[in-house]
């Protein structure tokens, strides 16, 4: 292992430490040896971090933070007890939220307390069964508390994939 990659390393981590926590951090890199990064071929910078041939994490060059994968949510449904980093909805709209579209509110059944408004979430049904993933619009009170509007911008459900 060179000292570059030993880098590229401790700064992801560092990063997902801060924008989920040291438990999920632990969930995803569990195997250290089978990590791999992809720089940028301009700047250099991490782009995409991948466990063998699976998409782990995305790192978003305008803020720095990571998007979620399907198989790294995938991989925190199968380690951590609900709610965490997820949004528990009614069963009777996971088909619509599986084609991407957006979560109302009203549909929230029970959500991650420590999640703040722009943070990556994992949409799941009451089976906790991988549904979408999204960025929530609202603070956590709000959502618990209104009846109308748009709670979770999907960005990508499992059936078609926005963009």
């Amino acid at each position: 292992m060179n000292v570059e990659y030993l880098l590229g390393l401790r700064k992801i981590t560092a990063i997902c430490d801060y924008q989920f926590d040291p438990e999920i951090t632990d969930v995803l890199f569990s195997n250290k040896e089978n990590i791999h990064l992809e720089r940028s071929k301009n700047t250099n910078k991490i782009r995409y971090i991948y466990v063998k041939d699976n998409l782990l994490l995305t790192l978003r060059p305008t803020n720095g933070l990571f998007t979620l994968s399907f198989f790294s949510a995938q991989k925190i449904i199968d380690n951590t007890p609900p709610p965490k980093l997820r949004a528990i909805v009614l069963n009777e709209v996971s088909d619509y939220i599986k084609k991407g579209r957006n979560v109302f509110c009203k549909h929230i059944i029970d959500i991650d307390e420590n999640l703040r408004p722009m943070d990556e979430v994992i949409i799941v049904d009451q089976n906790d069964e991988l549904l979408a993933l999204g960025r929530l619009k609202l603070p956590i009170t709000y959502i618990k508390t209104f009846k109308y509007g748009v709670g979770i911008n999907v960005r990508k459900g499992i059936n078609k994939s926005k963009g």
